[in-house]
């Protein structure tokens, strides 16, 4: 967690833009794990408390619930008021609200029509080779590139108003 939120920082984050939102699907979630939790909380207490806009899990399941449940109370108040776990009826209305593309931007997962996470994130967990779930290159790579167009985006409108 902390590698992909400093790595989304770093190769993510344009001048002027201070939070970031996590966004995580919790379909099904492996068994509860303490160790994992743990860490996870911590992570987020110590690490970017200030700087996590949100966190939206969805759908939520029972044992994401129980997890949360037990964790909640052992956060900064400032912190528990950023987790929102939203029902798989309402996932999609609140994504297309605050992802930079809208409804554009919804993976197929959560009733949307962007196929690319499926293809960065190959369900048999292999890529490039590797055991990972995931192309950390690619996705470091990828955020480099969404914030070339974020910025180039912003200059744009900036001469408008000039």
């Amino acid at each position: 967690l902390v590698l992909m939120v400093d790595t989304g920082i770093r190769y993510g984050m344009p001048e002027g833009v201070t939070s970031f939102a996590v966004i995580s699907h919790s379909d099904n979630p492996p068994p509860p794990n303490p160790k994992f939790a743990y860490g996870m909380l911590n992570a987020l207490v110590k690490g970017y408390p200030d700087r996590l806009s949100f966190l939206i899990s969805a759908p939520t399941s029972s044992i994401v619930e129980f997890c949360m449940n037990l964790l909640l109370p052992l956060m900064p108040g400032r912190l528990t008021k950023k987790f929102r776990f939203l029902s798989e009826s309402v996932v999609k209305d609140t994504l297309a609200e605050v992802l930079w593309h809208g409804e554009e931007d919804i993976p197929t997962f959560f009733g949307g029509s962007c196929v690319d996470h499926d293809v960065y994130y190959p369900k048999n967990g292999v890529k490039n080779g590797g055991y990972l779930t995931f192309d950390f290159y690619g996705m470091k790579k990828r955020l480099e590139e969404q914030m070339k167009l974020y910025e180039e985006q912003q200059q744009q409108q900036q001469q408008r108003i000039i």
